[in-house]
């Protein structure tokens, strides 16, 4: 009997420490996504060529500071966001919704595009990692903020985002600036990238799933594993 008692306790002590562990790595874990890192999956072609339907990231968000508060500025290390930086944020009309773009226009910027063509402050500016789809330019005429925009100027603790999609984007020409507290970090790489269909996001049924999975291996980028966001 006393050897069943002593064998007893064995193994409530490792269910216990067993219980421990998973609660301790589950606060972990859940510390990790809540502060550090994100992982985040790239939905549409907004961000080609640079980012790509179908590509996984990991999200670094302790690299931004939201605002001006001194509390802010001592928690971490952290720094205001840079003209030309890939940015992850909650999608201003609909806060659920996160979406990445390029930081285009910084506080107090004015923001003008003609003929494709942005002008920050008056001058215009290089963007080598951009790319336009569709040769025509529409001219103001024709009602379309695509090609012309501006100017406008980028209010305080927000920021101007486009994607480098040019001409297939919706950005802040279409529903304006994103608000520096929406900001959630910076895509830091890629940890795993597959061919996807564009949208292929919206397809939640049972065989597009299927599909998905199946998909994950046989349409997999290996070029793309682990490349370094800039």
């Amino acid at each position: 009997m006393k050897k069943r008692a002593k064998g007893e306790k064995k193994d409530k002590k490792f269910i216990r420490e067993y219980f421990e562990l998973i609660i301790e790595t589950a606060i972990f874990v859940l510390f990790v996504m809540t502060f550090v890192v994100q992982a985040f999956q790239i939905p549409t072609g907004s961000m080609e060529p640079n980012l790509l339907v179908g590509d996984f990231l990991l999200v670094n968000k302790m690299v931004y500071r939201n605002s001006d508060n001194a509390i802010d500025k001592l928690a971490l290390p952290k720094r205001p966001v840079r003209r030309r930086d890939i940015i992850v944020f909650k999608y201003p009309n609909a806060l659920t919704k996160d979406y990445v773009k390029r930081a285009i226009g910084l506080p107090g910027d004015k923001i003008e595009i003609k003929r494709k063509q942005v002008f920050v402050n008056g001058a215009p500016i290089e963007e080598p990692y951009k790319r336009h789809i569709d040769p025509q330019t529409y001219d103001p005429a024709d009602d379309s903020q695509r090609d012309n925009f501006g100017p406008i100027t980028v209010p305080r603790d927000s920021v101007f985002a486009m994607g480098d999609n040019r001409d297939n984007s919706e950005d802040g020409r279409y529903w304006g600036f994103v608000p520096m507290s929406n900001l959630k970090g910076r895509p830091w790489i890629v940890y795993f990238s597959y061919a996807a269909e564009n949208g292929s996001y919206l397809k939640t049924g049972l065989a597009d799933r299927l599909k998905k999975f199946v998909g994950f291996v046989s349409r997999a980028r290996l070029n793309r594993f682990l490349k370094v966001i800039r």
